[in-house]
């Protein structure tokens, strides 16, 4: 199965083809400040009216562990999936 992109601005599926020729988008390179590398697409629609991604940025999460506030990226993996397992408490 073929990995699927979407339009990052209003959600349209953006063709490849086979060969790696992106159809009806463009392909935008963001680089984190982690170093790492992160690959947004927009259609040919959402390009020509805006070149660059303007409501991007990467979320850093803070919660508490083991007594202090912690980036949540930082946790090992054991207390990552607790953070995933944890259930929200509403009062009524």
């Amino acid at each position: 199965m073929t990995e699927q992109f979407f339009c990052h601005d209003c959600g349209k599926e953006i063709i490849i083809s086979p060969d790696g020729e992106i159809q009806d988008g463009q392909m935008l390179k963001y680089n984190l400040p982690d170093g790492k590398q992160k690959t947004i697409f927009k259609c040919l629609k959402c390009f020509s009216t805006d070149k660059s991604l303007r409501n991007f940025q990467e979320t850093e999460v803070y919660s508490r562990v083991v007594g202090y506030l912690r980036p949540v990226s930082q946790w090992n993996e054991g207390k990552q999936q607790e953070f995933k397992d944890r259930k929200e408490f509403k009062i009524n």
